[in-house]
């Protein structure tokens, strides 16, 4: 292992600024004790089928709803250590429940919004979950677990209402059910005592979708989470930029995903303001408008795409408009990487170039911070001058809390990296010989392992998994990281996503991923080696318009999906792949050979991507095995040729 590194703040200490609180009920308790009448959680009022303002209830109405949710999950008989499901969108009902659950002591279990059935009844029965709250439109999907489920989930509340049929469905069970307005009386007029709830109990169980197997159930406690919330604090207050309780934040990213938990944590614990979307991407940018928020978190797929459209907007605008965001681009540009701040580095350019596109996302955006995934250095660099705001990019995974590393604000020598270690984290790196990573190199280079209170204390009912993780304190991610000279830690790889091929090459299949999909051709790109075979190959999203574009200039008459089985049109693409490829002087064996066009992108119906839009290796090759064959058929009879 390499030196430990610890990231050196302001006001630095050993202590989180919230160490005084015990648990994650504090948290929101806390808030409400000194925001009574600050607005807590908004909903978009639906009118004649159009959604009109936010309409808020105030931290004081959202404590009176959890006392009655409290209440009425004591009453059923469940309490501290039992654990309760909550499935659907973001919503204030999902909050609710989970300080309701935070309150009384019981485990908190999301399930994923995207998942499949087989994924919820095998959480469900993992967990062994008694209660559970569900989102009106997911009850059917949630009915598909039964009678599986029901040996354990014994009451069902829904935050909106059930069908007579699935009352009965569910009734015939031995299973109860509950609209929302029911169970809100369940517990009337009687009074439950708090359980004493230590740091070190467990508050949440959060799976994850594992891109193999079955998803691995992560154990958080109290001090996990509260350490994390103190990190994000104490990271902005060093930086200048504290969170205020006037803060806004949009959320719409999985709330059962560690990402957006623990920043609505950090949201509900300075007595900010959280407005819900309506469910829809198609729509987002609309709640987004309406709502005007202060602080904007995006996982790489969503900024990938606010990227591409806006280039796109770019490209069709006239010689005059091009040249004039172009001048623009490079002086502000000049000038952030000069060491001028965002809000001084283009003032005059800012009100007239990037305006339109701060108001894209509402106009008062200050912070817009990115993780779950790496994000492309070109499109950080893009984000940085257009969006007006400070763009950071965060690294954490769900068994740290999420609050691992950042970079710091306004720093362009942290462009391309995830920064430097969070408070009250350590890190290190670990040598990986079998893949030639050296963490005592000169330019150290290995797997990243992370130390501190933020740590989960282990997966459940898995400890076989728990002590391969975590040895001697430090967790294994899996991830394959380089220091660089001044400090900042950039991610390079992935441990175990690297194959060999049949000439003894080993190939890092999530680099030339990242290195591929810079090409303007591709939305999404999966490559494919086998140590039976001398070559790549890939599967292929292609751009739509830039496919399209390309067959217009070659006076080819075909609709999208059309094209993506034409000969010419495969040769177009690989050509660009083998021009990025030479760009980025790749080794000759990371040249892909053939191809595959899909228009379809990778999703979740196919069980091909996690909700969190990693690709699930296995399940790619086992969809795509008959296109594979074919590609290396092919390859192979132009060889012998």
């Amino acid at each position: 292992m390499g030196p430990v590194y610890r990231g050196k703040y302001p006001n630095d200490s050993t202590t989180p600024p919230i160490d005084v609180l015990n648990s994650c009920w504090d948290i929101f308790r806390s808030a409400y004790e000194k925001y009574p009448t600050n607005t807590m959680l908004g909903t978009r009022e639906i009118e004649n089928a159009k959604a009109g303002r936010y309409k808020w209830q105030t931290y004081k109405e959202v404590y009176e709803v959890i006392q009655k949710v409290g209440s009425s999950i004591r009453s059923c008989g469940y309490g501290q250590g039992v654990k309760c499901g909550i499935y659907g969108a973001n919503c204030p009902g999902w909050i609710i429940s989970m300080e309701a659950c935070n309150a009384h002591g019981l485990y908190c279990v999301p399930l994923y919004d995207t998942l499949g059935a087989g994924a919820v009844e095998f959480i469900i029965c993992h967990a062994e979950i008694s209660i559970a709250f569900v989102e009106e439109k997911k009850i059917s999907e949630l009915l598909k677990t039964f009678p599986n489920a029901s040996k354990f989930l014994k009451t069902l509340v829904s935050f909106g209402k059930f069908t007579p049929v699935q009352k009965q469905q569910v009734e015939n069970l031995g299973v109860k059910s509950y609209s929302w307005d029911e169970f809100l009386q369940v517990g009337e007029n009687q009074n439950f005592d708090l359980p004493v709830i230590k740091k070190s109990d467990i508050c949440t169980i959060m799976y994850t979708s594992g891109t193999t197997g079955d998803p691995k159930g992560v154990l958080l406690s109290n001090e996990s989470v509260l350490t994390a919330v103190s990190a994000i604090l104490q990271f902005l207050s060093s930086c200048k930029h504290s969170l205020r309780n006037k803060e806004v934040y949009i959320s719409y990213l999985p709330l059962a995903h560690i990402f957006d938990r623990v920043i609505e944590e950090a949201m509900i614990y300075v007595g900010a303001s959280i407005g819900f979307w309506r469910g829809d991407a198609r729509l987002l940018l609309e709640d987004v408008a309406e709502l005007r928020p202060t602080i904007f978190c995006a996982v790489p797929r969503v900024l990938e795409r606010v990227y591409s459209g806006l280039q796109n907007k770019i490209s069709a605008g006239g010689f005059v408009k091009q040249t004039m965001f172009n001048f623009a681009y490079s002086y502000k540009l000049n000038n952030l990487m000069n060491g001028v701040g965002v809000e001084d580095a283009a003032p005059l350019f800012d009100s007239l170039v990037f305006s339109k596109i701060k108001q894209s996302l509402g106009g008062r955006v200050r912070i817009l911070l990115s993780g779950g995934a790496p994000l492309a250095k070109h499109v950080e660099l893009f984000l940085r001058v257009v969006t007006c705001s400070l763009v950071i990019q965060g690294y954490g995974l769900t068994e740290t809390g999420a609050a691992s590393f950042a970079q710091l604000l306004n720093n362009f020598d942290m462009l391309g990296t995830v920064g430097v270690p969070l408070p009250y984290v350590d890190a290190c790196l670990e040598s990986v010989p079998d893949m030639g990573y050296d963490a005592l190199a000169s330019t150290p280079r290995g797997e990243v392992c992370i130390r501190g209170g933020t740590l989960c204390s282990g997966y459940h009912k898995r400890e076989d998994l728990t002590n391969e993780a975590i040895i001697d304190g430090w967790f294994h991610t899996g991830d394959i990281g380089e220091w660089q000279p001044n400090g900042n830690l950039k991610i390079i790889d992935r441990k175990k996503n690297i194959f060999k091929l049949s000439q003894g090459e080993y190939v890092a299949v999530e680099h030339l991923e990242n290195v591929y999909g810079q090409s303007s051709v591709l939305e999404s790109i999966w490559v494919y080696g086998s140590s039976f075979e001398a070559y790549l190959v890939a599967v292929i999203n292609p751009k739509k318009d830039a496919l399209e574009r390309w067959a217009e200039e070659n006076n080819i008459t075909k609709d999208y999906n059309s094209l993506c089985e034409d000969p010419k049109a495969k040769a177009y693409v690989l050509a660009e792949l083998v021009n990025t490829a030479k760009a980025k002087k790749l080794k000759g064996f990371e040249f892909i050979k053939a191809i595959h066009l899909d228009p379809v992108p990778f999703d979740q119906d196919r069980d091909l991507i996690t909700p969190t839009f990693k690709k699930k290796r296995p399940q790619m090759h086992k969809y795509y095995k008959n296109n594979i064959d074919e590609m290396y058929k092919s390859i192979n009879n132009k060889t012998s040729a």
